[in-house]
């Protein structure tokens, strides 16, 4: 498994067909991580951002992907990002409002 898991992250970084092959055959893949090295770990959607990548971003997205602050900057302000679940499911804006006042520009942002 961790063959597959190194080799999906690294064709995220730009090849879309082969990402779309993995996750119709297991949408879990969508939060896999893969360390570099020396605890550099990346996801597949850590991989598909810095490159620009938007439709394999939104294709990891659709399919479960969390998103973090990197990507979320990559997108831009992303219709339904208010919505995203991290973990447990649990929503974006809950762990914005668990920041408390130091969260009001996330707060703000998702208000947007």
């Amino acid at each position: 498994m961790s063959d597959a898991v190194r080799e999906f992250v690294a064709n995220a970084h730009g090849d879309l067909e082969a990402v779309r092959a993995v996750l119709g055959e297991d949408s879990t893949f969508a939060n896999a991580a893969w360390d570099w090295g020396g605890g550099d770990w990346e996801t597949a959607l850590g991989a598909a951002s810095p490159l620009g990548r938007r439709d394999i971003a939104e294709l990891l997205i659709a399919n479960g992907a969390r998103i973090d602050i990197f990507v979320a900057a990559m997108l831009e302000a992303r219709p339904g990002t208010r919505d995203a679940r991290g973990p447990h499911g649990i929503p974006l804006r809950a762990h914005a409002e668990a920041g408390g006042e130091q969260a009001a520009l996330v707060l703000a942002y998702l208000d947007a």
